[in-house]
């Protein structure tokens, strides 16, 4: 118990964590205090607020205030309450209410030269500092935290709610199971505490830090270990959500092909990387992000909140205690090499990628998609489409862990697929396999809309003459061309016989080339 330097009888005025955590009553008792203790009234108005909403940490207050009654009617300490009620709003994030009432103690011990009695170090360390007398009575905290009791080696992430089992994820992105971790069931109280002790020692450690705090909801990394908190009003009950990455691997883990390497390490700049929740996309946007920074690059990162474990080399920003235009001006200034953006998701996220992109920076953006086309979907209607290849020129698509698919953005002039009039010519960005060149996706503007024609899907579903029908409707457009199982039909009136006469010989040699049998039908008037 650091700061317990105080001889005999002396003034205590213990603080909200001091109350709840009932360490003034233990204190008490282990170290024989005896003098006078003064409760804030403040504390008793923050109780019955947290009792309303169902907190179980104000019962724990009330009981501990119950308890140092009980030591008052034995003489061993004199109670007293003093303080004006504050005017606190209901509306407020709770921290900050506690922080209002833990500034009118200090100003309470100040007026009556008192001591302090707290279980917050950060509280601990401001009263020092203010020339406040003050013990710190808080547990000192020695081995893992509780939760960390749940974890081993195969771990992904623990969710602990009241009322329901403890459970976890074990395995690996895309090949995990649930695994029941205890047969009785958690109460409000056990999910309250864990969700204290993770927030008392994210304030402690230097590897940690509270990324939002709301009325509903908390969220703190806390080393390497992502944790949510939610509570009432927003949720039905307490609950904990906490992820640990399995394992940390390089670029050179992944076993991408030499192509891949090669266009990541000279050509790609506008990075998407895309994939469903929990397959693994910001564990290969961290290699990614290392890779570069070996390599010399300068790199930096925005998160929300900033869960990726990176060197110290690489810098990361938080989007929630920035805003995008500040976010904009720091990069546009400094301009890293590459920039990781994890987990876009609003206009203003693509916004952003896109002007730093076009700017110069490389970007790499992660985002949630089940397939790899739906990835580059979420900047139609965000940016002009044709400016889409000059942001984004390659996707990579990551499942179960692995880089399953990756896609190359080219614009080009061209008859879209499917369309026969050649003065429908138009600029089309070309989605092709990287690693094959393949055509799988077209995607171009028709009037006011916006078309994606899956290529692949309609040359699969038209057979193995497909390629040959879209050659002869490009020589013959306002033709109608059908396929059998032996070639290629053309359906001819007059006026097209005429008008095509010198073509068709030059269609029937594309057909021999390609060994499909070639036949004209004429169509009566």
């Amino acid at each position: 118990m650091y700061g317990f330097k105080i001889a005999g009888e002396s003034t205590y005025i213990p603080d909200f964590s001091a109350i709840i955590e009932g360490a003034v009553s233990r204190f008490i008792e282990s170290e024989g205090l005896t003098g006078r203790i003064i409760v804030h009234r403040a504390i008793i108005q923050l109780l019955e607020l947290f009792a309303l909403r169902g907190r179980g940490i104000a019962y724990a207050g009330l009981k501990e205030l119950k308890k140092l009654g009980e030591l008052h009617e034995k003489g061993v300490i004199t109670l007293e309450y003093s303080g004006e009620r504050l005017r606190i709003r209901g509306d407020e994030p709770e921290e900050v209410m506690i922080n209002e009432v833990d500034s009118s103690i200090r100003e309470l011990a100040m007026s009556v030269g008192g001591v302090v009695l707290t279980g917050d170090p950060v509280i601990y360390d401001i009263c020092r500092s203010l020339g406040i007398q003050t013990i710190y009575v808080g547990k000192k905290k020695e081995g893992k935290l509780l939760f960390e009791e749940f974890f081993d080696s195969e771990t992904m992430s623990l969710h602990l709610k009241e009322g329901s089992y403890p459970v976890a994820k074990k395995g690996r992105p895309g090949n995990w199971r649930y695994v029941k971790l205890s047969e009785e069931r958690l109460t409000r109280e056990y999910v309250e505490r864990v969700a204290s002790e993770i927030i008392e020692e994210a304030k402690r450690r230097t590897d940690a830090f509270i990324e939002i705090d709301r009325m509903g909801s908390t969220i703190v990394q806390l080393g390497q270990y992502r944790i949510v908190i939610v509570r009432p009003p927003l949720s039905d009950g307490w609950e904990i959500t906490i992820v640990k990455p399995v394992k940390r691997l390089r670029l050179e883990d992944y076993n991408l092909p030499p192509e891949l390497i090669k266009r990541l390490h000279e050509r790609a700049e506008g990075i998407l990387i895309a994939g469903a929740p929990g397959m693994g996309k910001t564990t290969f946007a961290q290699a990614l992000a290392e890779y570069y920074m070996k390599m010399g690059k300068i790199v930096k990162t925005i998160e929300s909140p900033r869960d990726m474990i990176l060197p110290d080399e690489i810098t990361q920003y938080s989007k929630h205690y920035s805003s995008i235009g500040e976010l904009h001006d720091i990069l546009l200034l400094s301009r890293p090499d590459y920039t990781v953006f994890d987990e876009m998701r609003t206009d203003e996220d693509f916004k952003l990628y896109s002007d730093l992109r076009l700017a110069g920076i490389g970007m790499i953006g992660v985002v949630h998609a089940t397939s790899p086309i739906d990835a580059i979907q979420r900047f139609i209607g965000r940016v002009e489409l044709g400016m889409i290849p000059s942001i984004v020129d390659t996707v990579i698509f990551i499942k179960n862990g692995n880089v399953e698919k990756v896609y190359e953005l080219k614009m080009t002039v061209k008859l879209p697929t499917g369309l026969r009039e050649a003065e429908l010519s138009r600029p089309v960005i070309e989605v092709r396999d990287f690693l094959t060149g393949e055509l799988e996706y077209e995607i171009y503007t028709f009037g006011e809309q916006t078309v994606v024609v899956p290529v692949k899907k309609l040359r699969e579903k038209g057979g193995k003459w497909y390629e040959l029908v879209e050659r002869i409707k490009s020589i013959m457009p306002d033709v109608n061309v059908k396929t059998n199982e032996d070639g290629v039909v053309v359906e001819l009136n007059k006026e097209q016989l005429k008008k095509y006469r010198r073509k068709l010989s030059r269609v029937k040699k594309l057909c021999e080339k390609e060994g499909a049998q070639f036949r004209i039908v004429f169509k009566e008037e």
